[in-house]
Parts: structure tokens; C-alpha cells; sequence
């Protein structure tokens, strides 16, 4: 038992993704983190190594999460599917435990300041939510939903820039029913297959 940090390992990397949610990478300091996750540097250092080894674990256990949430998603079509992906990450009335926008997202942003690791889990992360939009388009293909010829990589593209706008708007004063429109304007990109040709009228 000894040598081993004595506290709850999910609720200091909550606590130290809250700052680097709400700061960034760079503006983070080790003070504002030490702080924030009631322990000493020495703990902190022990654990984590340094701030960069802290961040990697944070950005990696929030891209963890994400992805989960986004595979969670059911409908009953896969149309359906990805417009609930969409609106489930719509903001919540009364939950303010977290920061608006996306810490994936403001990783990116920086990512010249990133160290190196941190930059590939920021890469790694942007293409796990790309590729499970990307399934869930290859899926309706293969229903029948989309056609064989559906470009579904700008497809990909399209529905994970409509998804870190639904995450980062709200920062900016979007509300939750201008993000529900923004839903269904991008649900309008979805291709609709071509209607079976009208019968001829017998001259």
C-alpha cells in the first residue's frame, strides 16, 4: 500500500478536467490544478508525472466518455439514429456541473501549444466520433436507407461539424431551440433516395 496516492482517481481527473475545460492547456496552471483537485504537487506529480502526463489522462478519459455517449444512441432507423446522436448532446436546462463547449474541440484550437501526446489524442479522438457517424452511415447503406453511391466521408465530416457546433454555440449565446433548428437543417443533408420512376401514361 505504500507509495500508492491515496485518493479517488475519477474524482481528481474531474476535477482537473474542469480547469482545463473552462482554461485551456496553456492558461491551466499547476496552482489552479493543485487546487481544484485538493491535492499537493508532490501527490500530483507522483500520480501524473507533470501537467502534460495530467492532461493526457484528462483529454483521453473525456474522449472515452464521448464516445460512449455517441455509441449509445438508438433509433429505429439510422436516419433516427444520428438525429438523436445529434440532439443528445444538446445543453441540459439546470445542468451547469460542466462548461459549455467541448474540451476535444478547445484541444484543438491549441493545438500548436500541445505537447505531442496530447496531440494525437486530440487527432485520435476527433476520428473515433467521425468513424462511429461514419457506421452509422455505412449502416444505413447496407439497409438500404442511402443509396450505394452516398458519399458517406463528407457525410462524416458534415455531421461531426454540426456536432462540436451543438457543443460550442451555446458559448457563444445559441439556445437550445436554435440548436434544435441547426439539427434539423443539417438532418436536410441526409440523401433522399430516388423516387421509383413514375409509370408511364399509355398514349
Amino acid at each position: 500500500m505504500s507509495g500508492k496516492p491515496q485518493f479517488d482517481d475519477d474524482a481528481v481527473i474531474n476535477s482537473a478536467m474542469d480547469v482545463f475545460w473552462r482554461h485551456g492547456y496553456s492558461a491551466s496552471s499547476i496552482d489552479q490544478l493543485t487546487t481544484a483537485m485538493g491535492l499537493s504537487r508532490s501527490s500530483v506529480y507522483k500520480r501524473f508525472q507533470d501537467k502534460e502526463g495530467l492532461f493526457q489522462e484528462v483529454l483521453s478519459t473525456y474522449v472515452d466518455r464521448v464516445v460512449r455517449r455517441m455509441g449509445a444512441v438508438r433509433g429505429d432507423t439510422r436516419r433516427q439514429q444520428l438525429e438523436a446522436l445529434l440532439l443528445e448532446f444538446l445543453p441540459r436546462e439546470g445542468k451547469t456541473a460542466r462548461p459549455a463547449g467541448c474540451l476535444l474541440a478547445r484541444s484543438g484550437a491549441e493545438m500548436v501549444d500541445l505537447p505531442p501526446a496530447s496531440q494525437s489524442v486530440t487527432r485520435q479522438g476527433l476520428r473515433k466520433q467521425r468513424a462511429i457517424l461514419g457506421e452509422i452511415l455505412r449502416e444505413a447503406v447496407a439497409s438500404g436507407e442511402l443509396v450505394a453511391a452516398t458519399d458517406i466521408d463528407g457525410l462524416a465530416w458534415h455531421y461531426l461539424g454540426v456536432l462540436q457546433a451543438i457543443l460550442n454555440l451555446p458559448q457563444a449565446g445559441a439556445t437550445v431551440g436554435e440548436l434544435r433548428r441547426v439539427v434539423e437543417l443539417a438532418m436536410m443533408a441526409w440523401p433522399l433516395l430516388p423516387a421509383a420512376a413514375a409509370p408511364q401514361r399509355a398514349v
